[in-house]
């Protein structure tokens, strides 16, 4: 294949979210292609000894704000018929690997290779492709994951061959075995391969694919060397219940010339736990975050580790990165960690979306208890992704995007941006984020009036623990004082714990009730942790009280209220707030009330995984939002669905609001406005709303034609 070559493009200092067009194919000038070189799959005799890495030419200090892409792979260039799943690793020496599988086949069981470029010049210039790993006779190989040695410089790759059984008709493999080559001179030649049988046949689960990350691991303050394994049985004749989706990871404490598994994170149908990232905390915990095996549109997978990764707590579903299409992601300590005196920064990426579109990346200045700032990145197909950084602080993503298939990228790119950049100049390795954060625990000192508290201690919880207050009637509350030293403007962040018994909790401060002052504390799924930005207060210094009020049953029905931390949060710059809140066809806050709603797919622009819809008729089939309305206000109220000409020209929505009830006619035959987090938005108007859960919108097919019910949102109008 003739090496491609397209004309430069120099990074432009904000180019906004990317829409990808037709050409060019990559904004710098790189050579795309096929090394002959390759490692043979056979079974090798173990590891090269450890040699410090070649030095490799300093890039130059990037300043200021910038952004740059270049595409690595792409399928309507590459020989390959798709490239999938990626691992990134910068060395110490700012040497840059990225990995792919090179697939045959659209196929996550059929013949891949291992595929890897190199950028010893910050990611200036790349190597052509050279194949790590061949497929040979339709073999397998993929999920490739780094892990670097910072003191030796050798680089680890782990990945798996995946095999299907006869009788498996579907697309993903049965079992996987784990294999693993090394480096000691930076990616220039790699080790033969070293299987690695038998690490996790101890566990009870007769698991027998074994998925190495895919990305990275990581090392941890006292050197040892740590990577995420996720692990199921095989698919032939298993439920996706059956198949005991978990993670265990693998660690060495000799620099990679053994490796053991860690324990298991509690295998649970509720928390099927997959593919994941690891990350350790400033005080030295690690924690896995991964997504749901079984995807669709839901929250990440949380466990925490107090023994550097050998156990593992229970799991929970965690709130603070959002929800959105089940998919792998990635996560990377930025700045900080244990001993450092850097700000404490961790970095996340995903497609923020209940499809794979919309890649953004977001920051956490509280160990990824929460995500302050984002930026979109593309808001067209975006599928998994990875991260890394260079010594000047380059944020280097890595991830899968373009195409039109749901599920697989026709792209492979590598973006190069700054801090400045990813958080639009309200933050900076030389100024820092201005942010300040006061915890108050609300496990500790609760006062229940109307009713009666237990503590849960919980390592997944801020302070180790957590407060569940049984209310006695309506109106019970439990309340908290706390000193401010110094009078200013601090934002509110609750982080509460959701159950499927868990009831509207009210909020007040000193008596007055913040922008978001009504939550829901209904689990959806399972239990976990979840995160409300209450607003931004005045606040003198002194004592000053808070208080949780039971003000009703939530969506489930429950009162049960439960808490973790309230944080106090003092910046120079405001957090990035979704103004909405919604709720899809199938989600919590969502009910069929009479007759038979079908599933749909056919017409697109609908949000999440589908639509539902029924014939026209008199109004004997009919559906229902009821959304959680955070505080009295103005709201826009906002409906999706697909447009087609068979849809009726009148389709009748019911707003029950704090003045009365309306009726709003919609013809769905005209489209609605679509936006890069899925929907097509048409506005019902503006209505004053009580908070809680006095508001519905109600559709029935009382109409003149074929009725979508999708989703619907309010927009807050201040």
């Amino acid at each position: 294949m003739a090496p491609r070559t397209d004309p430069p493009h120099p990074g432009s200092p904000d180019p906004g979210p990317h829409h990808p067009g037709p050409s060019p194919i990559s904004r710098r000038s790189f050579t795309l292609g096929v090394a002959g070189a390759s490692v043979t799959a056979a079974l090798g005799t173990g590891l090269t000894g450890v040699a410090a890495a070649a030095p490799a030419a300093p890039a130059p200090a990037r300043r200021g704000a910038f952004f740059d892409e270049t595409t690595l792979w792409d399928s309507l260039v590459d020989p390959l018929e798709n490239y999938h799943v990626h691992g990134l690793a910068v060395l110490p020496d700012d040497t840059i690997l990225a990995a792919t599988e090179g697939r045959y086949e659209v196929c996550d069981a059929g013949p891949r290779d291992l595929l890897m470029r190199r950028s010893t010049d910050g990611g200036d210039t790349w190597t052509a492709t050279e194949t790590l790993v061949a497929s040979v006779d339709g073999q397998s190989w993929g999920n490739p994951a780094f892990v670097v040695d910072r003191g030796t410089g050798e680089v680890f790759l782990f990945y798996m061959l995946s095999i299907r059984l006869p009788e498996n008709t579907s697309c993903s493999g049965d079992s996987g075995d784990l294999y693993m080559i090394s480096s000691a001179d930076g990616g220039r030649t790699w080790s033969e391969p070293r299987s690695m049988p038998g690490l996790f046949d101890h566990f009870p689960y007769e698991w027998a694919l074994h998925g190495p990350g895919p990305g990275h691991g990581i090392q941890l303050d006292n050197g040892r060397l740590l990577l995420n394994c996720a692990h199921r049985r095989v698919i032939v004749g298993n439920t996706v219940a059956q198949r005991f989706y978990g993670v265990a990871s693998i660690y060495s404490d000799d620099h990679g010339a053994t490796w053991k598994a860690t324990d298991e994170v509690p295998v649970s149908v509720d928390y099927p736990i997959n593919e994941a990232r690891l990350v350790q905390r400033a005080d030295g915990t690690v924690i896995v975050n991964g997504r749901a095996a079984a995807g669709g549109n839901r929250q990440r997978i949380v466990a925490v580790s107090g023994d550097r990764g050998s156990s593992w707590s229970q799991p929970r579903l965690d709130g603070s990165t959002g929800t959105f299409n089940a998919v792998d992601a990635g996560l990377l300590r930025y700045t900080g960690g244990p001993g450092s005196s850097e700000v404490d920064r961790i970095l996340f990426s995903r497609p923020d979306s209940p499809v794979r579109t919309n890649m953004t990346v977001s920051v956490s200045y509280d160990e990824a208890h929460s995500f302050r700032y984002s930026r979109v990145i593309n808001e067209n197909r975006s599928y998994y992704s990875e991260l890394a950084r260079l010594s000047d602080g380059t944020i280097l993503l890595l991830y899968g995007c373009d195409g039109d298939i749901p599920s697989f990228p026709r792209r492979v790119v590598i973006c190069r941006f700054s801090l400045e950049w990813l958080t639009d100049g309200r933050d900076g390795l030389s100024r820092g984020p201005g942010y300040r954060e006061s915890v108050v625990d609300l496990a500790a000192d609760a006062a229940p009036s109307g009713g009666t508290v237990a503590v849960t201690a919980d390592p997944l919880a801020r302070e180790g623990g957590r407060v569940t207050f049984t209310p006695h009637e309506v109106g019970g509350h439990v309340e908290y004082e706390f000193d401010i030293a110094r009078a200013g403007s601090y934002e509110l962040l609750l982080r509460y714990y959701r159950t499927a018994d868990g009831g509207l909790v009210t909020v007040t401060l000193d008596g007055r009730r913040p922008r978001t002052a009504v939550v829901d504390t209904t689990s959806a799924l399972a239990d976990g942790y979840d995160i409300a930005q209450l607003g931004t207060v005045g606040l003198r210094a002194g004592r000053h009280t808070v208080r949780f009020t039971a003000s009703g049953p939530g969506l489930g029905g429950g009162t049960l209220v439960s808490l973790d931390s309230l944080s106090l949060v003092n910046a120079r710059s405001q957090a990035d707030v979704r103004n909405e809140v919604l709720i899809d066809n199938d989600e919590l806050g969502y009910e069929v009330l009479s007759g038979a709603w079908s599933a749909g797919t056919g017409v697109p622009g609908y949000r999440g995984g589908n639509y539902r819809s029924a014939p026209a008729g008199t109004g004997e089939r009919a559906v229902q939002w009821r959304p959680v309305v955070p505080h009295d206000g103005e709201y826009e109220i906002q409906v999706s669905y697909t447009a087609h000409e068979n849809r009726a020209g009148n389709a009748p929505y019911t707003i029950t609001h704090a003045g009365g009830v309306d009726v709003v006619r919609v013809d769905q035959r005209v489209p609605g406005r679509p936006e890069p987090r899925g929907g097509s938005w048409v506005s019902l108007g503006t209505y004053r709303l009580a908070e809680g859960l006095a508001t519905t919108i109600k559709l029935s097919n009382d109409a003149d034609g074929a009725i979508v019910a999708d989703a619907v949102r309010l927009i807050r109008i201040d």
